[in-house]
């Protein structure tokens, strides 16, 4: 995704990231494991926090489809130094977060959800306003 696509992406990451000091770092990864837009560390490989996402997201939806559970919304990892939060950003993305091991979960997972619906609707201006310059190129 071209640098001024995944602008408002960005912009929408800082602000989470900003406005509960809990997250340390967001990604919004598309479902085949490409980065869209990241506000990771340059610490942390951007290929490679994809493509694990990738990876969890659809181990996720399989577990939740064998066991019944319905579509996939959120999943998350808890270790020593912290946690790993996927939510599903519409049907196209998801959004990967690095959370402090002191966070109170409910408040980061409303702040969360919040945040994906907003990159929810970006995503899709983003593809209108591809779609209104594609036109406008072609005959």
């Amino acid at each position: 995704m071209a640098k001024s696509y995944s602008q408002p992406l960005i912009d929408r990451m800082k602000e989470a990231q900003q406005g509960s000091p809990d997250i340390e770092a967001s990604a919004v990864v598309s479902l085949d494991g490409l980065i869209m837009a990241s506000a990771l560390p340059e610490t942390l490989s951007e290929d490679r926090i994809s493509a694990m996402s990738a990876a969890m997201l659809s181990l996720g939806e399989q577990i939740n489809k064998e066991m019944g559970r319905g579509a996939l919304e959120q999943l998350y990892t808890k270790g020593c130094n912290g946690y790993v939060v996927l939510l599903a950003i519409g049907n196209e993305a998801v959004l990967t977060t690095l959370v402090k091991p002191e966070a109170k979960l409910g408040v980061l997972f409303h702040e969360l959800r919040r945040t994906a619906d907003d990159l929810e609707r970006i995503l899709v201006e983003i593809r209108e306003k591809a779609e209104n310059e594609k036109r406008s190129v072609l005959p």
